[in-house]
Parts: structure tokens; sequence; C-alpha cells
């Protein structure tokens, strides 16, 4: 995502939101909800899932504005918020269980429930449907490690140096990661 130049800087709006402007946060919703749901769908696998905690976490940044700490990006705060979200919400999930199988009431005969494509037209970019599975199926299968810091960098579109911030690693290991994850994916996808 290409800032606007004539925008002004996070830090400005959260002061501008600090001082009473409120109508002034839709600014930062609107600069980085289609980046934290991608990052967090990541995390969590789940588009709905993703939007319902980017809410939450828009919430969250807003009550906690003014603990915000100017002398760091605030791009590093929203997105360290949205990962501690994202990793409360795995610990707490349990992946609800539904029987395929209903019965009519009318004559109490059993029937299987037929699966429903998500997908609109079975067709419809076939290839790029099976190469995005591919890299999907391929990012899933990195050590966690290496798998959120691709979806931090190329999802959430962060710099290296925010997520190392965000991470609280050293740069030079942010970028190690990132190569060698780069490489393992490259591996993966050779086949293909």
């Amino acid at each position: 995502m290409v800032a606007d130049p004539t925008s002004p800087p996070d830090e400005e709006i959260v002061e501008t939101v600090l001082d009473g402007d409120r109508e002034a946060y839709g600014i930062l919703i609107r600069r980085y909800q289609n980046r934290l749901v991608s990052f967090l769908n990541r995390i969590v696998g789940n588009v709905e899932t993703a939007h319902d905690l980017t809410q939450e976490v828009f919430i969250k940044v807003y009550d906690a504005l003014d603990r915000y700490d100017p002398t760091y990006k605030f791009s590093t705060w929203i997105f360290r918020i949205a990962h501690n979200r994202a990793i409360d919400h795995l610990r707490k999930r349990r992946l609800p269980t539904t029987s395929m199988q209903k019965t009519n009431p009318r004559d109490d005969t059993t029937y299987q429930l037929p699966l429903e494509s998500r997908d609109p037209s079975p067709y419809r970019d076939i290839r790029n449907r099976e190469r995005g599975e591919a890299i999907r199926e391929a990012i899933e299968e990195l050590p966690e490690d290496y798998r959120e810091l691709i979806s931090l960098r190329h999802y959430a579109e962060l710099s290296y140096d925010e997520i190392a911030t965000l991470k609280e690693m050293p740069l030079g290991t942010v970028k190690n990661k990132l190569f060698r994850g780069r490489q393992m994916l490259k591996d993966k996808l050779s086949q293909y």
C-alpha cells in the first residue's frame, strides 16, 4: 500500500484524535483495515473471523490511544495488538462440529447435507485458484515462525524494521529468516 504524500502521518492523526476529533480515527481505520484483515486471516485461517478480530483490534486501539508511544511507528503498534489478539483467539478456539446427516421429520429418513462450493463458478479462474491454493498450502507447511514472518511481510506489508520491532528480533535475523522462508517456499513450489 503506497501512502498518500498529502495525507498526515499516523502519529499526527493519533494526536488529532486525542485532541477530541473522533472522526479522524476513520482515517486510521481506512488506512489499516484491509491490511489487518489480510494479516489476521493468514493467522486464523478464516476471513469472517479476521474481519471480526479486525473490528476488535480497532476498538482496542481506540481505547488505548492515550497509551500509544509516538517514538514507535503506529503500524508496528497496531500490528502487535492484532497479532496478540489473533494468538488469544487461537488459544480459545474450539472447532465447532456439526453432523452432515439430517433426519426428515415426516418419515424419519436420514439424508446427507450437500456441501456447497464457495466458488461462484467451478471453472472460473481455475488456474489462479490452483496456484493460490498451492502457495497457501506451502505457506501453511512452513514452520510457524517463518509462516508468520512471510505473512507480516507480504500480506500485512510491514517493512523489515517494523517486523523486527513487532517480533522483538534483530533486523538481520528477520532478513535471514525471511530469506530462508522464501527459499523453503520456492523449494516446495518448484514441483508446481
